[in-house]
């Protein structure tokens, strides 16, 4: 007489929250890289909002949703993004020193080395995260050896690198969205089975 209940999750996807969070921010982001306009409020309030906060709150939704690698990468990369400005506004506000391109160079090292961890576990889920993921660990690394050299070619490199990085994440985010609206493959992110 032991019947075991399952109950049905009908709460929405979270991952195209937190993949168009990332992405839009990651675009920005990069297109000043790339030396097309200074760093500025607009980039900053982004990496604060959307980049930040939303992946945050994405990858606490993923993680009622038992997905430990949306809750790892969402929560993760928001707090990236939230680092991020902090490294750029404490030194405006007096709160720590300019961080030296050598540190610069070691933060994104070690962002890089996690997100190539994250990309691993993509070989199980989609091609389309893949590219994400793949584009993602290359601008970091780009970044961090531009910083270490202070190449500023190889900064401009990553640039544009970057903006394909984030446009990746931007379609398959909205991919997931218009998928699940149509109930069929507008979109094709290459799902692994």
């Amino acid at each position: 007489m032991n019947q075991e209940i399952r109950l049905k999750d009908q709460t929405a996807n979270p991952a195209p929250l937190g993949l168009l969070g990332f992405g839009m921010t990651t675009v920005l982001l990069n297109i000043h890289n790339a030396g097309l306009f200074p760093i500025n409020a607009m980039i900053l309030a982004m990496g604060i909002f959307y980049g930040g906060l939303a992946q945050v709150i994405a990858g606490i939704m993923e993680w009622k949703k038992n997905n430990t690698f949306g809750t790892t990468a969402f929560t993760s990369y928001g707090l990236f993004w939230l680092s991020f400005v902090g490294l750029s506004v404490m030194p405006e506000i007096g709160w720590a020193g300019t961080s030296s391109s050598i540190a610069m160079a070691c933060y994104l090292f070690m962002w890089g080395l996690f997100t190539l961890g994250l990309f691993i576990g993509t070989l199980r889920i989609s091609k389309a995260l893949q590219v994400v993921f793949a584009s993602l660990t290359a601008l970091f690394w780009l970044l961090a050896l531009g910083n270490f050299t202070q190449s500023a070619s190889t900064l401009v490199f990553a640039g544009y690198v970057g903006i394909f990085c984030g446009f990746s994440a931007i379609y398959t985010g909205l991919a997931q969205v218009l998928n699940e609206i149509y109930g069929r493959d507008i979109f094709p992110i290459g799902t692994v089975k």
